[in-house]
């Protein structure tokens, strides 16, 4: 009997340690595989999403010339209009230098800063930028900014312009029509009211000209750039943790837990025995009754 009872408790220990075990096995694995899933640091995407309708860059597909046996090929200018933007996001422990060296690779490429912002104390500084890059030199430009503190992230689209530009172009011409129109009839006699309406008329339309003109403007060769947005912050070092730090976590948890679940047990098994003992009382005064 003694060595039966011996028995049943060394069982019982053995599925308790095996459990504790366990426990301790998956908070510490779970400790290397979990990566923080926090938000984004950077407030980038804020910034360029406020002045995206302000500045588009645009560029048109250039081909090589080789009409004239051993002369220089000529870039040609074909029809299709596009838009590249690249978004490359940074992070920096050496902030101050860094920004520096942003601001050379952009003088180095003969690019423009159309937009910058930058915010925060030191420790925690930022910096957003709006560059303006030829689209013969994007490629490179894009690969060189990549060097520049550790990235964390890189993205580039390109869409497709064509229509829009074409849209826009016929838009101007059937406008110019109608002004050529309306300017023919101010040379025709006619009522005061008639002609106050005939000049705002005429002002609509030179206004909606301009308008025009400006977008139009965004698509001329002068123009032609390829966008990059810049977005780099001011981070300290990951720090990485210690075998003796996740153990030492691990099995700080594990017993936490493995009591709680322990208490649970001892309590789920209480109220089960009372309820037993309850229950066959009830039995046995119904037994006498009867």
């Amino acid at each position: 009997m003694l060595n039966e009872l011996t028995l049943k408790y060394k069982r019982i220990f053995r599925i308790l340690l095996l459990l504790f075990t366990a426990m301790f096995l998956f908070r510490l694995l779970y400790g290397y595989l979990y990566k923080d899933n926090t938000p984004a640091e950077l407030g980038g995407d804020d910034f360029f999403s406020s002045i995206v309708k302000y500045r588009r860059n645009y560029a048109s597909e250039k081909t090589k010339s080789f009409a004239k046996s051993g002369a220089e090929p000529v870039a040609i200018t074909s029809g299709q209009k596009y838009e590249k933007v690249a978004n490359v996001r940074s992070r920096s422990t050496n902030f101050t230098e860094e920004e520096k060296l942003v601001h050379g690779t952009i003088r180095q490429f003969g690019a423009i800063v159309q937009y910058q912002q930058e915010s925060g104390n030191k420790g925690s500084r930022e910096i957003q930028l709006l560059i303006g890059v030829s689209p013969e030199k994007f490629d490179s430009f894009y690969y060189a900014v990549q060097k520049i503190g550790v990235i964390r992230s890189t993205e580039i689209k390109k869409v497709d312009k064509t229509n829009e530009y074409r849209k826009l172009n016929a838009s101007r011409v059937s406008l110019e029509k109608n002004l050529e129109s309306l300017n023919k009839l101010t040379s025709q006699p006619g009522e005061i009211d008639e002609r106050i309406q005939l000049h705002e008329k005429i002002y609509e339309v030179e206004k909606q000209l301009q308008d025009l003109g400006v977008e139009l403007g965004n698509f001329d060769t002068e123009n032609e750039f390829c966008t990059v947005q810049f977005s780099m912050y001011e981070g300290a070092v990951a720090k990485t943790v210690s075998l003796y730090t996740r153990v030492k976590v691990a099995l700080q948890w594990t017993i936490k837990y493995y009591l709680m679940l322990m208490g649970g047990l001892f309590f789920a098994s209480v109220g089960a025995w009372l309820l037993v003992v309850i229950v066959k009382k009830l039995d046995l005064d119904k037994s006498k009754s009867a």
